[in-house]
This record gives C-alpha cells, sequence and structure tokens, in this order.
C-alpha cells in the first residue's frame, strides 16, 4: 500500500497507474489525511454465468431459446407501471 499527496499523484499519475495495475493499492492523501482509495479492480470472468443450481439439481433442466428474447411490449409497460 502507497501513501501520496495529491501534488505527487498528480506529477507522477501515468506510473502509479502501473503500479495499481499490477496490483498495489494507492492511498490518496491531502497534507496527509487519508481521503480515497485507488486499488485494481477484479477482472470479470469471460464466461456465462450458471442459472440457479439447476445444473447440479436437475441435470435434465434445459432453458429454451426463447427465454432470452425481448419481452413482449405489454409486459414492459406493465413492469415500467404503463398502460398496454
Amino acid at each position: 500500500m502507497i501513501n501520496l499527496n495529491i501534488n505527487e499523484i498528480k506529477t507522477h499519475f501515468s506510473s502509479y497507474l502501473a503500479k495499481v495495475k499490477n496490483g498495489e493499492t494507492v492511498i490518496v492523501c491531502k497534507r496527509n489525511v487519508p481521503i480515497a482509495e485507488i486499488k485494481p479492480i477484479a477482472v470479470l470472468p469471460n464466461k456465462k454465468r450458471p442459472i440457479g443450481l439447476a445444473g447440479k439439481e436437475y441435470p435434465d433442466f434445459q432453458i429454451i431459446d426463447t427465454f432470452f428474447e425481448p419481452l413482449p411490449d405489454d409486459i414492459v409497460a406493465a413492469f415500467n407501471g404503463q398502460d398496454a
């Protein structure tokens, strides 16, 4: 963890971002009082999430392709509190 005042971060911002990219956390201080934290964000997995635990509990469970199609306009309107 690196503690830095605002002026130091402004001067060498790119180099500190490189450290954040490599896993470091930078604490931003104003007159040596911590006010913010810069840390790397978690990398999201690049695969589809399973829908519930159905695959484990019910191995024959399948989701039909129409499940992922857009909802009809009247149902969308109902969700938004509008009349169809």
